[in-house]
């Protein structure tokens, strides 16, 4: 089923229900929006776009980018967000291997894809020939798609190489937006979603249940993340929720410490997207109250592995609190997660391997790489990379990714558990520990650290927390760590480093 019925069965009941904001300012009904959007399918159209045509979004947030959103889905054709941060080349690059027959991009980007020498019509948006489209001869309903069809062609971050497309069907899409219902948060007509992460990745993603229960959709002026402006704007919608990665909610929490704020409206914060500290959000539920909600997915399976609930997450009452709160919480609804071995043979509870998941919010594959898909679909499961153990109740705790883990005179230590360690002291303000080449133990421990850096109130902390084998044997303080544009840590970089010292 085509997607863009959800939003098309919203305008039809609901005409006059106010739809798309920037910021304070209401852009259009869901009338209004479905109108718009249908007039994009059209004109898109009469451009030669067809079903399964692949067109480019490179746009910072805005409300155009979901009226271009739909109207893509309406012509039968698959999205290609691509993330408004990246480089010109990369995104052109993203482009090609797409092979998109146009591209929406917000006026700053259009010209850098210029200058990437991009072939493909670029369409301004918002613009005046952006304008000229949603003005065009609508079509009536949209195009009909199988939920095996593709929907949204998502390409990885690439932190190893060139990024992957994931091919996202309709059924994934489907399955993961009743699985957010399920197991994370309801979602009401009287609710806000506030885009302050991009749209391009999980803010966006979760676009489509707000629009079936059809919530307002609140794009802030600043295009992006600001702790004030999201203060002030959920004050003035009530019952917002908005998506968050783990350092977005460590600098909320930060701002909102400083200036009194304690999040008057926020009713619901999903983070994901990286290694939340206990630390940061132990914080985070002590100032704001209850209102987080933890995610783990990848692009391969769009938000939709585990869930750890609003409950698990402000709980302090159940023994083994802490270590809940240390996980990704449990399986969500629509899927079989399990821990295994290299050959994607399930492993005994409590037995730590690599992270699997199947089921229908799991990709079919990667966009032309059938190389790539045979390494990571294995007997029937996704491999997703992720290292970590499921305990006798289901929760899972996902301790790093496989080729960041390190072996040190046999042991496997795994660096998010001496992280963890380290961020109990209070000068540290972010830390990433990395492996480095040791004549007699294979690797050796090196914790990259900002903020002030205390070797042995350091290792008196880990001393007392971790068994000793696991800890740095080298502090390095640095003034900021290496990210790429998604705010993961590069740690190849953090080991090129090492390799120059």
């Amino acid at each position: 089923m085509n997607l863009a019925l959800w939003l098309e069965r919203t305008a039809v009941a609901a005409p006059e229900r106010p739809a798309l904001y920037s910021g304070r300012s209401l852009v259009a009904t869901y009338g209004q929006f479905w109108a718009q959007a249908r007039a994009v399918a059209g004109a898109l159209k009469a451009r030669g776009v067809r079903p399964g045509d692949r067109v480019a979004l490179f746009m910072t947030n805005c409300p155009e980018y979901l009226i271009a959103f739909y109207g893509i889905w309406c012509v039968g054709a698959v999205v290609v967000p691509i993330n408004a941060k990246l480089h010109g080349r990369e995104a052109a690059h993203i482009v090609e291997d797409a092979g998109a027959s146009l591209v929406f991009a917000s006026r700053p980007l259009a010209a850098t894809l210029t200058d990437a020498e991009v072939t493909v019509p670029v369409i301004v948006a918002p613009g005046a020939e952006f304008d000229h489209m949603r003005a065009h001869d609508p079509v009536v309903t949209p195009a009909p798609r199988a939920a095996a069809d593709i929907a949204w062609l998502f390409y990885t971050s690439g932190t190893t190489g060139k990024p992957k497309g994931v091919m996202m069907t309709f059924r994934m899409l489907t399955a993961m937006s009743l699985c957010y219902i399920q197991d994370a948060d309801v979602v009401r007509p009287a609710d806000t979603t506030l885009y302050a992460a991009p749209m391009s990745h999980g803010a966006g993603i979760y676009n489509m249940m707000h629009v079936r229960a059809g919530a307002r959709h609140v794009c802030p002026v600043s295009g992006g993340f600001d702790p004030a402006e999201i203060f002030d704007l959920a004050a003035e919608f009530n019952s917002v929720q908005t998506f968050a990665a783990p350092t977005m909610v460590k600098r909320l929490t930060e701002a909102g410490k400083a200036s009194g704020q304690r999040g008057t409206g926020l009713r619901t914060i999903v983070y994901a997207g990286g290694p939340m500290y206990n630390a940061d959000i132990i914080d985070a539920v002590d100032h704001f109250g209850p209102i987080f909600v933890q995610i783990y997915g990848q692009g391969e399976c769009p938000m939709g592995i585990t869930a750890l609930s609003r409950t698990d997450v402000a709980d302090r009452s159940h023994p083994n609190w802490r270590a809940r709160l240390q996980s990704v919480g449990r399986a969500q609804s629509a899927v079989e997660v399990a821990i295994g071995d290299a050959d994607g043979q399930p492993l005994p509870p409590g037995t730590h391997g690599e992270i699997m998941v199947r089921g229908d919010t799991v990709m079919p594959g990667y966009w032309q790489n059938v190389e790539a898909t045979a390494k990571t679909l294995v007997n029937g499961w996704l491999m997703t990379g992720d290292m970590g153990f499921m305990d006798a109740d289901g929760y899972v705790t996902m301790q790093d990714r496989s080729k960041d883990m390190i072996i040190s005179g046999g042991s496997n230590i795994y660096p998010r558990e001496v992280e963890e360690v380290l961020l109990m002291d209070p000068q540290v303000q972010e830390v990433s520990v990395v492996g480095r080449p040791h004549a007699e133990w294979g690797e050796e421990v090196v914790a990259f650290v900002v903020g002030q850096v205390d070797v042995t109130r350091l290792d008196q902390l880990c001393l007392e927390n971790i068994a000793r084998f696991k800890r740095p044997k080298d502090y390095i303080q640095i003034e900021a760590l290496p990210k790429n544009n998604y705010g993961k840590v590069l740690k190849t970089e953090l080991r090129a480093l090492l390799a120059a010292r």
